[in-house]
């Protein structure tokens, strides 16, 4: 369009100083610059202009939540940097005063007591905050949320470019929307997903896509033109490759995920309980008391280095994430399976290359890999099923 643009400005330069006949060339050409702008216009005759349009809407909401998520995770990353920084700069301000009274307990000291104590009252506080809100955390949710947005910002401009959208279509699409919206919400207050779960669940961004679609039919006997690309070896490949997704890499990425929530929940209470013992310990006059204010500071603040300057929370989101990526792919397998219409399926070779390639793996290595669990059993494969994380 720019060098429609450049051409147009050259040719009405060479008007000024041509004949008739250039202007009537200027004429022409900028007709058919015009009529090369149809799609606008035409759209309003096509059937599936309303199902377009509210695509369209749809789109351009997706793009603005990117950008929000993109925000607010910066901004909450912003947060465990600088709310770490000063919990850690008036808990050792506050512990180097604690041990500077320590060592003048023959001398009156009630202005190091004093500052002391609020020094570590305020840090006290926002160990709480920290521990309840866990901004790393946070800031990984967003950033999840910010790739995921992106990722269905493709599937509908895809959709749009290569198909004409349906009414089904548009239903899905402003599914995945909302699903992603109570997976990965923006609020904090009444809306904040539970840090401290009793067990780590995987996370869920999509409807779930279990289906029963021609289940009460009963599959009928199709020939293998009439496959779409299936056959009944990959079908069990695509089997074989759920049970090892399921056994090994959603099983493990869960273990690890609840050992680091056991460590986060650990270090979440021993860091305030520890910063609220200092409280005590500077309340009160003598050495001894001065003594475990300080020692009680240094290690909170040795414990919120590991947590929050380790951003263990940040860990859990992760595996909580990649469990819940494996989630979905074994529902996704199990869901097209489940579908008794091949034509209504995905083509068989495609969709056996895009589970490999989200796996991290070639075609032939994941009948490789289908083809060990299904001789040795899960219990005898010695590779996980992702070769990605």
């Amino acid at each position: 369009m720019a060098a429609l643009q450049t051409y147009s400005l050259l040719v009405s330069c060479s008007c000024s100083s041509s004949s008739s006949s250039g202007c009537s060339l200027k004429r022409t050409i900028n007709a058919s610059i015009r009529s090369l702008k149809p799609s606008k216009l035409r759209l309003t005759d096509h059937p599936s202009t309303p199902i377009t349009k509210n695509l369209y809407a749809i789109l351009e909401d997706v793009e603005d939540r990117v950008e929000m998520h993109e925000n607010i995770g910066e901004q909450r990353d912003n947060w465990n940097k600088l709310l770490l920084n000063s919990v850690n700069t008036m808990t050792l301000t506050a512990t180097t005063m604690a041990a500077m009274a320590a060592m003048a307990a023959d001398l009156p000291a009630p202005s190091l007591r004093a500052c002391s104590a609020l020094l570590f009252t305020a840090s006290t506080g926002m160990s709480l905050v920290m521990s309840k809100i866990q901004p790393s955390q946070l800031a990984e949710e967003q950033r999840n949320a910010s790739r995921l947005f992106k990722q269905l910002q493709s599937e509908i401009k895809s959709m749009l470019a290569l198909q004409s959208p349906t009414e089904s279509n548009l239903e899905d699409t402003k599914e995945k929307v909302l699903a992603l919206d109570r997976a990965y919400p923006l609020p904090l207050l009444g809306a904040m997903l539970e840090k401290f779960p009793m067990k780590l669940e995987p996370a869920t961004w999509k409807p779930r896509v279990f289906n029963n679609r021609g289940q009460s039919q009963g599959r009928k006997t199709v020939t293998n033109t009439e496959r779409n690309g299936w056959s009944e070896e990959l079908e069990e490949e695509m089997r074989a490759i759920v049970q090892v997704l399921k056994s090994k890499d959603k099983q493990e990425y869960l273990r690890l995920g609840n050992l680091a929530l056991k460590l986060n929940k650990m270090m979440a209470v021993s860091a305030p309980l520890l910063a609220g013992m200092a409280v005590a310990g500077s309340a009160f006059s003598g050495s001894t008391a001065m003594t475990v204010a300080a020692i009680a500071g240094a290690m909170a603040a040795i414990i919120n280095i590991i947590e929050h300057g380790g951003q263990v929370g940040m860990v859990v989101e992760m595996y909580r994430n990649c469990a819940g990526f494996f989630d979905l792919m074994e529902q996704t397998i199990e869901a097209t399976l489940e579908e008794s219409n091949y034509s209504k399926r995905e083509n068989g070779e495609m969709f056996e290359m895009r589970v490999a390639m989200k796996l991290g793996r070639s075609s032939s290595q994941l009948r490789d890999l289908a083809r060990k669990s299904r001789a040795s059993g899960i219990d005898e494969v010695d590779e996980f099923g992702s070769k990605l994380f």
